[in-house]
């Protein structure tokens, strides 16, 4: 039997420009009405992604990157969910699509592998119509098309015997074999964009390489665009083009991959680096921790957010909120009053280091960082 993946897109937009850019998120916010207030979970993100790119989007559980993604899919409940901001995909503004507008555009030109393949995959359905659905709705293809192009893309994404897995159930595979046929469902109609978001979570150690060597192999072949997203550092090292790093709602770094580990400057990216197992590290070192918890989103600390929780701060960071500011790099932003490496850090550090050394949170750059 010949293998058929699809690369292309089978979705279509009207008025697209495809000279624009592919994805660029403008002023995007996200928020949540309950009995106690209003949760920003995103507040005011903006960037611009290229076709073909990987960026990497890190943070803390609660920092809003989930949120964020599924922003801009248009995947979240319409009751008591405010969204503001521009979503532009290639030149077409799509915040305010419904779900019939948007059901040209998932699948076709967007995708989502999700965190629990448990969850995401239906479980009372057969894997095999779980990916033909999405084939014959947006590409029109027969049942025997459809069944013939879902054995190549289980092949293609190292599933065995896959003409066999097209009738059993997610029930009967394991873990890494469910996320691999989510991640098959994903690329099936050929979207120019995939978002990953944190798609090792559910999997043991040892599959976890298996499944972002996965992702990146099939970004690469099909040109596709991909948004990895992930509260660890040292995955998006060197798997992305850029990387977003958010904290409280808002992107507080941004920079091309190799900047960002070479020049660091928002303390929250120096604590998520330090917090990573180093190997070189005796067995049974203590790990680096973060003190405090994630801000509240209904009621945010004034000035930085991250300050509550920041052994660097000073007076000025707990009453003014910093802007993003260009750093030397072309492209690398940053939200601090006093960024990693400046006089002020430096001095602030070394009364720390002479102090309490252990409460140090100086960063070391991941093997592969650079």
């Amino acid at each position: 039997m010949s293998r058929k993946v699809v690369t292309g897109s089978g979705g279509g937009l009207a008025g697209r420009d495809p000279s624009a850019k592919l994805l660029e998120v403008v002023d995007l916010t996200t928020h949540f009405r309950t009995p106690r207030g209003t949760v920003k979970a995103v507040d005011g993100v903006s960037f611009v992604l290229e076709r073909g790119r990987t960026l990497g989007v890190v943070g803390e559980s609660g920092s809003g990157k989930t949120v964020l993604s599924r922003s801009i899919m248009g995947l979240l409940p319409s009751s008591n969910t405010v969204r503001g901001g521009h979503v532009y995909y290639e030149g077409v503004d799509i915040i305010d699509y419904g779900p019939e507008q948007m059901r040209s555009v998932w699948g076709a030109e967007m995708a989502m592998v999700f965190q629990d393949p448990m969850t995401s995959l239906n479980p009372v359905m057969k894997i095999g119509r779980q990916i033909t659905e999405s084939l014959e709705l947006h590409l029109g293809m027969d049942n025997d098309e459809a069944r013939e192009t879902a054995v190549a893309l289980l092949s293609s994404v190292g599933i065995p015997e896959p003409a066999q897995r097209l009738d059993e159930y997610p029930h009967q595979l394991s873990g890494g074999m469910r996320q691999r046929v989510t991640i098959a469902i994903a690329l099936a109609c050929g979207p120019r964009l995939l978002f990953a978001d944190e798609p090792t979570t559910a999997l043991d150690v040892t599959v976890q390489a298996q499944i972002l060597n996965l992702l990146q192999q099939q970004q690469k072949e099909r040109h596709m665009a991909m948004i990895l997203v992930t509260h660890d550092l040292g995955v998006v090292a060197g798997r992305t083009d850029e990387i977003a790093v958010m904290y409280g709602g808002k992107v507080v770094e941004t920079a091309p991959t190799a900047a960002l580990f070479a020049d660091v400057k928002m303390p929250y990216t120096e604590a998520l680096l330090a917090s990573i197992p180093r190997l070189d590290l005796p067995s049974h070192s203590r790990l680096s921790a973060i003190g405090g918890r994630p801000p509240d989103l209904i009621s945010p600390p004034k000035g930085c957010n991250f300050s509550p929780r920041c052994v660097y701060a000073q007076e000025r960071c707990h009453v003014e909120e910093p802007p993003l500011v260009e750093a030397d790099s072309p492209g690398h932003f940053y939200r601090c009053w006093y960024p990693v490496g400046s006089p002020t850090q430096v001095e602030i550090r070394a009364r720390l280091d002479a102090a309490e050394p252990v409460k140090s949170t100086r960063a070391a750059t991941p093997a592969g960082g650079n």
